[in-house]
C-alpha cells in the first residue's frame, strides 16, 4: 500500500477473485478508513464470490471479518474513533437507526441492515472503508490473526449460547466441529455447559476432546438422538454444520422446552417431525452473528477464557488460493488473511 493507493482483492462473479490496485478512498460523513491487519475468509463470502444476493453488483471486494486501524476519519465521527485506534468489522456492518427493529434497540435485525463485503467493500484489501456504527474496540492483546476469525464465527456461536435458555451445568450439543463448531464446544465449556460434540466418524473425537467436550458422539455409528436422551437430553443443540438434512432428526435429543439453534446454512430445506416440536414443546430458532458490543464482550471472554480459532494463513496475494481451500472443506478450521500492513 503506497500512499494514494492500496491493493484488493475483487470478485467480478462467477467465482472469479482478482488482484487489483485502487486509489486510497476516502471515508464520508459517518465513516472511517482503516488500514486491514487480516481478514478471516468465511463461507458466506460465496455470495459475493459466486453470486446469489439479491441486489449484489460488481465488482465487490469480499471479506466481513475484517481487523485493523483508524488511518483516517469522516466528518461527525465519534471522537472515540480515533486515528491508530485498533478496530474490527463484522458482518453486520452498522444500523438505519430508523425501522422498527432499530427503534426497539434490535439492531442485529434492522430491516436496512449494510452487509461487510456485500453492501459495500470488505476486507479482502490493504484498506477499507467503514462506518462507525460498524465498527468493534478490539483489545490490544488480541493479535490480527487470531481475532479476525472470531469477528463472525466467534459471535455467531457465542451469542447462539449465551442467549439461549440453557444453564450452566445443563447438557448442551454442539453439531459440527468444523469452523463455527470447534469454537462453539470452546464456548460451551467455558460458560459452564457440560459439553457434548456431535460429528460423523471417529477421526475429530480426539480434537473435541482438546476443544473442551465432555463428550462425542459419532452420529455414523449411533443416533446422535438417542445418545443425547441416555445423557439426559440436551437443553440447547447448536447445529453448526451446512446440511440442514442432518439437523432436524436431531430435536430427538432434546429434554422437554429444549431448543434446536441453527447458525450453520445450507441450501436445502429443514425436514422436521412436528411431532416432535408437539410432545416435549421443543423449538427451533436461528441465530444471526451479534452487534458491535455484543462481539466485544466475546472478545473480552476470550481473552479471559483462552479461547482462540485454529487458523492457516495466507497473504492476501493468494486470496484466491485460500478461499478456494475453505471452499472444498480443507481448511482446519479458518482461513486468514494477513495483508503485511
Amino acid at each position: 500500500m503506497s500512499a494514494a493507493t492500496y491493493r484488493a482483492v475483487q470478485a467480478t462473479g462467477g467465482g472469479t477473485l482478482k488482484l487489483v490496485e485502487r486509489p486510497l478512498p476516502t471515508p464520508g460523513v459517518g465513516q472511517v478508513l482503516m488500514t486491514v491487519e487480516a481478514c478471516g475468509v468465511c463461507h458466506t463470502d460465496a455470495l459475493t464470490v459466486e453470486g446469489g444476493f439479491p441486489g449484489l453488483t460488481y465488482p465487490r471486494v469480499p471479506g466481513h471479518e475484517v481487523v485493523g486501524r483508524i488511518a483516517a476519519v469522516g466528518a461527525q465521527v465519534a471522537p472515540q474513533w480515533r486515528v491508530g485506534r485498533r478496530v474490527g468489522v463484522g458482518f453486520l456492518s452498522g444500523r438505519c437507526g430508523e425501522c422498527d427493529s432499530c427503534r426497539r434497540g434490535d439492531f442485529v435485525n434492522c430491516a436496512h441492515q449494510p452487509l461487510t463485503g456485500i453492501h459495500f467493500d470488505g476486507g479482502y484489501a490493504e484498506a477499507m472503508v467503514a462506518h462507525q456504527h460498524g465498527l468493534i474496540a478490539l483489545p490490544e492483546e488480541f493479535g490480527a490473526v487470531d481475532a479476525a476469525p472470531l469477528l463472525c464465527a466467534g459471535i455467531t456461536t457465542f451469542n447462539a449460547l449465551r442467549k439461549s435458555l440453557a444453564r450452566p451445568g445443563e447438557l448442551v450439543a454442539i453439531q459440527g466441529v468444523g469452523g463455527l463448531g470447534h469454537l462453539g464446544i470452546q464456548f460451551a465449556r467455558r460458560m459452564g455447559f457440560r459439553t457434548a460434540a456431535i460429528a460423523r466418524g471417529g477421526g475429530k473425537k480426539t480434537m473435541a476432546l482438546e476443544l473442551g467436550a465432555h463428550h462425542y458422539i459419532d452420529s455414523a455409528a449411533e443416533d446422535p438422538a438417542a445418545s443425547l436422551q441416555a445423557l439426559g437430553g440436551a437443553s440447547v443443540i447448536v447445529a453448526t454444520a451446512s446440511s440442514p438434512a442432518s439437523m432436524g432428526p436431531l430435536i430427538g435429543g432434546l429434554k422437554s422446552q429444549g431448543r434446536l439453534v441453527i447458525v450453520g446454512a445450507g441450501a436445502e430445506p429443514l425436514e422436521v417431525n412436528v411431532s416432535g416440536l408437539l410432545f416435549g414443546e421443543h423449538s427451533i430458532a436461528g441465530s444471526n452473528t451479534g452487534t458491535p458490543v455484543e462481539t466485544e464482550d466475546m472478545l473480552n471472554f476470550s481473552l479471559l477464557q483462552d479461547i482462540r480459532a485454529r487458523i492457516e494463513t495466507v497473504p492476501l496475494t493468494q486470496a484466491a488460493e485460500g478461499y478456494a481451500r475453505m471452499m472444498r472443506n480443507e481448511a482446519r478450521f479458518r482461513m486468514v488473511l494477513t495483508t503485511g500492513v
